[in-house]
C-alpha cells in the first residue's frame, strides 16, 4: 500500500528522508515506504551520502525553477508561475469599521511589499481625497524600492470604475509607482445592467471598450479589466466583452465572482470556458476575484487557478465585503502545501512574513480574527486531545500539515528565552526578533518603556503580552491626541467619575472630569468633552491576553463620526458613513478602554484634517469622483 500525500508539507522543517535509493541495495520494506521512513538507515554511508546529494540538487533545482519571472503586464515566461493580487488596502478596507489611516496604510503596504506580494491594489483613489492621497503615498514610497538584485518590486493598482474621472484619479494616484496599473470595472449580469446600470450590453460593451483605450492612453502601460459579477453573466455576452477589451489594450482580465454565488467546479470551469472561447486570450493574464458569502472563496480561486487563472485577487485574513474575499494565506498556503495536486503552480510569496503581516492587518484594520481561522487563527497549530497531543510528541507530522515555522509563527515553549522585570534591552530585542517583528530602533525604544511598565507588575512576560503591548504602542494611527493621564473611581456608594488628561496636537495639556453610569462611560464622557468630536460608539468589547488576574486587558472599539460627504463606495458611488476602528491594550481595564477609544479618534482626526486640507484646494486643481 501506497500514499500520493505528503505526510508533512514543511519547507523549513526537515520531513521524513525520501526512499529514492541511486545504487543497487535491498528492496525497502512496502510499509517502512509507504510511511515515508528512511531504508537507508543502517545502510552504507556512501548511500546516504549520494542521497543527501540527491536531494540537494532536487532542492536547487526546485529553487531556480521558482523564482519570481520577470514581470511583464500582459504575459507569464512561466506557465507555473500565479501571481498574487492583494486587495486589502481596497476590498479589504471595505469591511465595516476597517477604515484605516494613510499612515496605516503605507505601514501595511510596507509590510505587503516584504511578503512579496506580486500587485498591491491600493485603494479607489476617487473615493475620497485621502485614498487618492494614501495611493499616491504607496506608489511613491513602496512603488520605487531602492535599486538592486533580487529588488522585489510590486506593481502599484488604482481600481476605478468605467468612467474619465475616475481613471484620471486612478492614473493621478499611481503613475508614481515604476510599475503602476489602473484596474476599471463595470457590471455585465442582466441584473446589475437592468437594475443598477440600466443601460443594454452595446452600451456597456461600447463603455468598456471606451474606457479601457482611455486608460492606456494616459500612458499606463497595464490596465486590469473586470466584468463585475461575472459569475451570473451570460457566457456569450462575457466571451464579446472580453474580447473587445482585449482589443482595446486590456493586459488582465479579472474573472470576480462578485456575490460568491458559484460552486469550485462552476467558477473553474468558468474560467476553462474563458480560456477556450475567447478571442485574443493568449494576449492577457485571467484573474480570479472571488468573494466568500457561501463560504467558498478559496476553494473557488484554487479552482479558477487549476483552470487557467494566472493572477489570484485575494486579501489578508479574508477581510472585505460582506463574508469578504479569499484568504491569501490560505490560497498560497494551499498552492504550496499541495501543489503537485495543481500542476506545479507556485507563487513569489514569501511565506514566513504571514503571520506577522495578518497580525498587522488585525491591528490596523480592527478586525480580529477567529481563534479557529485556517493558517492565522490562534488554535491553527494548537493541540488539545490527548490522541493528538501524543501523536505530536512522536513526531509532529501526524497531526501538522503545515509547519508553523513556515508562516513565521513560533511556538513560546521551543525558545529558552523568560522575559521578567530584570530583562534588559538585548533580551526584548531578541525576543521580537524571535518572534517575527522588525522595529526601528525609535519604536523599541517606546515599546520598552511600556514593556518595563508591564513587567514591574507581573513576574513573568508572555509571549501574548509582548505582541498585545507592541500592537498598542507600534501598531496605531498618527498620534493627534494622546493619553497622559486617567484615574477613575467606582463601586456601590455613588456614581461613577472619571478624570482624564489628554496631551494636545499643539502639546498642551487638557483636563476634564465627568461622570458616567460606569468608569469606562465616564472616562469617555471627559475624553469627548476635550476632544469636542460628534462620536457614536458603535461597538465595545475586551478581552484578556492571558490567564491570571494580572493580565493584560485588550480593548476594541468601533466610533462613528459625520464624515459622510467625503466618502464613496467603490461599487456603488454612494457616500457612506464611514466607521473608525481603535485598539488598547494596559493591565488596568479603563486605561486600556481609553487608549482604543483615542486610537479611533486619532484615526477619525486624521481623516477628518485631511478631508478638510483637500477641500481647501482649488476645485481646478483636485479631482472629483462622479459617474
Amino acid at each position: 500500500m501506497a500514499f500520493s500525500a505528503k505526510p508533512y508539507c514543511s519547507t523549513t522543517t526537515k520531513p521524513p528522508t525520501p526512499t529514492t535509493h541511486l545504487s543497487p541495495s535491498p528492496s525497502p520494506s512496502p510499509s517502512l515506504s509507504a510511511h515515508g521512513l528512511s531504508a537507508a538507515a543502517g545502510k552504507s554511508t556512501p548511500n546516504i551520502i549520494r542521497l543527501r546529494a540527491f536531494a540537494q540538487r532536487i532542492r536547487a533545482s526546485q529553487q531556480q525553477r521558482r523564482r519570481r519571472p520577470e514581470y511583464v503586464p500582459n504575459r507569464i515566461d512561466d506557465p507555473n508561475y500565479v501571481r498574487i493580487f492583494d486587495t486589502t488596502l481596497r476590498d479589504g478596507e471595505q469591511s465595516p469599521g476597517a477604515t484605516m489611516t494613510s499612515a496605516e496604510k503605507l505601514v501595511v503596504a510596507r509590510q505587503l511589499a516584504r511578503l512579496g506580494v506580486d500587485v498591491i491594489e491600493a485603494g479607489f483613489p476617487a473615493s475620497s481625497p485621502d485614498d487618492l492621497d494614501a495611493v499616491r503615498s504607496i506608489a511613491i514610497e513602496v512603488g520605487n524600492p531602492p535599486e538592486g538584485e533580487g529588488v522585489h518590486v510590486p506593481v502599484i493598482c488604482g481600481l476605478s470604475r468605467c468612467n474619465r474621472r475616475d481613471i484620471d484619479a486612478a492614473w493621478e494616484a499611481v503613475r508614481h509607482a515604476r510599475r503602476p496599473r489602473i484596474h476599471t470595472f463595470i457590471a455585465t449580469s442582466e441584473i446589475h445592467m437592468q437594475h443598477k446600470l440600466r443601460k443594454t450590453p452595446e452600451q456597456v460593451v461600447a463603455i468598456a471598450k471606451e474606457m479601457v483605450a482611455y486608460a492606456r492612453s494616459l500612458g499606463c502601460p497595464d490596465v486590469e479589466f473586470s466584468p463585475e459579477d461575472a459569475g451570473r453573466s451570460n457566457r456569450e455576452f462575457l466571451y464579446h466583452i472580453l474580447e473587445e477589451v482585449i482589443k482595446a489594450g486590456a493586459t488582465t482580465l479579472n474573472i470576480p465572482d462578485t456575490v460568491g454565488y458559484t460552486l469550485p467546479y462552476e467558477f473553474g470551469k468558468l474560467i476553462a470556458d474563458i480560456k477556450a472561447n475567447t478571442p485574443g486570450i493568449e494576449n492577457a493574464i485571467i484573474s480570479t476575484h472571488c468573494q466568500n458569502d457561501l463560504g467558498l472563496a478559496t476553494a473557488n480561486t484554487l479552482a479558477g487557478a487549476r483552470a487557467g487563472a494566472r493572477q489570484l485577487e485575494v486579501t489578508i485574513n479574508g477581510i472585505g465585503e460582506r463574508a469578504g474575499n479569499a484568504s491569501l494565506e490560505e490560497v498560497v498556503m494551499a498552492i504550496k502545501c499541495r501543489g503537485e495536486l495543481l500542476d506545479g503552480l507556485y507563487t513569489g510569496i514569501n511565506s514566513q512574513h504571514i503571520t506577522l503581516t495578518s497580525k498587522m492587518v488585525q491591528e490596523h484594520s480592527g478586525l480580529h480574527v477567529q481563534p479557529h481561522k485556517a493558517i492565522v487563527g490562534a488554535n491553527a497549530f494548537a493541540h488539545e486531545s490527548g490522541i493528538h497531543q501524543d501523536g505530536m510528541l512522536k513526531y509532529k507530522g501526524t497531526y501538522e500539515i503545515i509547519s508553523p515555522d513556515d508562516i513565521g509563527l513560533t511556538r513560546a515553549n521551543e525558545f529558552g528565552i523568560v522575559l521578567g522585570k530584570l530583562s534588559g534591552r538585548h533580551a526584548v530585542r531578541s525576543k521580537l526578533v524571535e518572534l517575527g517583528y522588525e522595529i526601528s530602533d525609535k519604536e523599541f525604544e517606546d515599546f520598552f518603556k511600556r514593556y518595563k511598565e508591564v513587567a514591574e507588575k507581573k513576574k513573568r512576560v508572555t509571549d501574548e503580552d509582548i505582541e498585545a503591548l507592541l500592537s498598542d504602542e507600534i501598531f496605531q494611527p498618527k498620534v493627534i491626541w494622546s493619553l497622559a493621564d486617567v484615574q477613575a473611581t467606582c463601586g456601590t456608594l455613588g456614581l461613577s467619575t472619571a478624570t482624564v488628561k489628554l496631551i494636545a496636537p499643539d502639546g498642551e495639556e487638557k483636563i476634564a472630569c465627568s461622570v458616567g453610569t460606569g468608569p469606562v462611560d465616564a472616562a469617555y464622557k471627559a475624553v469627548d468633552q476635550i476632544i469636542q468630536i460628534p462620536t457614536v460608539l458603535r461597538e465595545y468589547g475586551m478581552t484578556s491576553v492571558t490567564e491570571g488576574i494580572d493580565a493584560i486587558a485588550t480593548t476594541r472599539v468601533v466610533v462613528t463620526g459625520d464624515v459622510t460627504n467625503n466618502s464613496k463606495h467603490a461599487l456603488t458611488g454612494h457616500p457612506f458613513n464611514r466607521s473608525f476602528s481603535g485598539s488598547g491594550a494596559a493591565m488596568d481595564i479603563v486605561v486600556s478602554s481609553v487608549r482604543a477609544y483615542l486610537s479611533a479618534l486619532n484615526k477619525m482626526c486624521s481623516f477628518v484634517g485631511a478631508a478638510k486640507a483637500n477641500s481647501e484646494v482649488p476645485e481646478s486643481a483636485s479631482i472629483q469622483s462622479t459617474e
